[in-house]
């Protein structure tokens, strides 16, 4: 079936449904959801969102922050507009419905993270991504020219190779003509024509065996892209968050805020002894890459499965006021983070390179804007500085709606294009070679690709991968299409790029550190 939208969003998180509403007073918007609209990452940030709020902080200081916390690698023009731009951004935020919590001054209680000179990050306790995700899913079924699909996935883009043209990375003329979407329940492909795109799709921590990113993180949008010939940049950046709850039953990896540790938390080894200020002299509040690679030494020197993070020190009044899930979590395994240290271990959190967009969200594919983690800015550099993630999506979705607004009546929907070809496929009764490959990609990634990186790892990886993708592209083309058998298609996708990337790099910066080239 066809059908035609002025605006088609890819996401359903904040970057996606802050657009929405953006867009939503100047066209028929069309949002698509994965799963149900709250399952996204936005919902399971805990820490906050960075923003200038109050003296002495100052757009300065916050720019100076997320420089150096990504080896200043960052795009500098980037940077200052996000900062410059975050105070009204969250303010929006707020009028829409969103309740950060406040002090009894009446002045928003701000919270200090790794990486920041100054206490900046506004938060709903430790839950912050639900009560934003709260507020705008409330507004979004609010407004009338809002249609939200849950449940439903888009398999690809629609660009001129659907037409039988041929396209190449190299062109400056690809269109986005709208996306193929698939009703897993009915399995009808729908053709939606859009005049323009909004990709949202969030991150890919699933390439990896251990992540804090919902199980839908599979890194859809950016392969969706580079299929289409677009534009992806610093794909070896991946954050891994250095505090994760460590307990291997649980998927995803139940994430111990870093605010933990702006309140007050030390990590400390097997032994119970402080270990950080072994590797910076900031402890604990290091950078997330610093902290991350620490652990990950420390466990090898030890050989335990975590460290730990003691958060005796912090009153019990501050603890159940800002980090109630946390404690209830925890409490839940028998661990009362009030008496007892808790057992956390490094995971796959964030990627940050993604597809290319410029100060306007666009891609380098006509139509097609991109915010939130699938996008690579240009914000975070080498490392993202903690809470500065909510913020560049809410910058960059109004900036990319303010340019689709602008544009949209110089858009016409191609009706040249095609439906969804099934022809030859059949249904594919071997789940098995999907599941064991995709338990094999994550091996492959966490072993050879994690933290700490070589030469000989990548060129290992990128063999392995190599055979599972002509595996997985050759039971692509003969199934009827499946939302497991794209997955693993586009995990596939994303982890070689992370590994081409990571073997392109020759030096050890930010998030990517290779034995075979020392810091300096």
């Amino acid at each position: 079936m066809k059908r035609e939208v002025d605006f088609l969003v890819i996401g359903s998180g904040i970057a996606g449904l802050s657009y929405a509403l953006k867009v939503a007073d100047h066209g028929k918007v069309l949002v698509v959801s994965k799963t149900e609209i709250n399952e996204t990452a936005t919902w399971y940030a805990q820490g906050g969102i960075a923003a200038v709020m109050y003296n002495p902080d100052n757009y300065e200081k916050h720019i100076a922050d997320t420089m150096k916390a990504g080896n200043y690698l960052n795009d500098e023009k980037i940077v200052r507009i996000t900062i410059t731009e975050s105070t009204e951004r969250v303010k929006e935020l707020i009028e829409w419905g969103t309740q950060f919590d406040m002090e009894a001054s009446g002045r928003y209680a701000l919270a200090r993270e790794g990486g920041h000179s100054e206490f900046r990050v506004l938060h709903h306790q430790d839950k912050t991504g639900a009560e934003i995700q709260r507020a705008l899913v409330e507004k979004v079924f609010k407004h009338p020219n809002i249609e939200v699909l849950e449940n439903h996935f888009t398999i690809d883009i629609i660009t001129q190779h659907h037409l039988g043209r041929i396209v190449r990375s190299s062109h400056s003329d690809i269109q986005c003509y709208g996306a193929y979407i698939l009703d897993p329940e009915t399995g009808s492909i729908d053709t939606v024509l859009a005049k323009t795109t909004l990709l949202a799709t969030g991150g890919a921590g699933n390439v990896y065996q251990t992540t804090t990113n919902p199980t839908i993180a599979t890194g859809d949008g950016i392969a969706m892209v580079y299929r289409a010939k677009g534009i992806v940049d610093n794909m070896e950046f991946i954050q891994f968050h250095p505090t994760s709850l460590y307990n291997p039953n649980q998927k995803p990896s139940f994430l111990i805020t870093e605010a933990l540790r702006g309140a007050g938390a030390v990590l400390k080894d097997s032994k119970g002894k402080e270990f950080m200020q072994k590797y910076d002299s900031r402890g604990s509040l290091a950078p997330r890459d610093i902290v991350a690679r620490a652990i990950d030494n420390e466990m090898k020197l030890s050989g335990s499965d975590h460290v730990y993070l003691d958060a005796r020190s912090i009153s019990e009044h501050e603890i159940m006021n800002h980090f109630p899930t946390i404690y209830a979590k925890c409490l839940s395994l028998g661990i009362n983070i009030l008496k007892e240290m808790i057992p956390v271990v490094p995971a796959a959190h964030y990627i940050c390179g993604g597809v290319k967009t410029d100060e306007h969200g666009r891609t380098s594919i006509h139509n097609l804007y991109a915010s939130g983690e699938v996008a690579s800015t240009g914000l975070h550099g080498a490392n993202r500085l903690a809470s500065n993630s909510l913020l560049e999506s809410i910058v960059f979705s109004h900036r990319a709606s303010l340019h689709a607004i602008e544009n949209l009546n110089n858009i016409d929907f191609n009706n040249e294009i095609p439906d969804w070809n099934a022809e030859g496929t059949v249904l594919n009764e071997e789940m098995i070679l999907i599941t064991q490959s995709r338990k094999e990609l994550q091996s492959i990634m966490s072993n050879y690709v994690g933290i700490v990186r070589s030469d000989i790892r990548l060129k290992r990886a990128f063999d392995r991968l190599k055979i599972i993708s002509e595996e997985t592209e050759e039971l692509f083309d003969r199934s009827v299409v499946s939302v497991d058998i794209c997955e693993l298609r586009n995990m596939i996708k994303v982890a070689h790029l992370i590994i081409k990337f990571a073997s392109q790099r020759r030096e050890s910066i930010g998030l990517h550190y290779s034995i075979n080239y020392p810091a300096k």
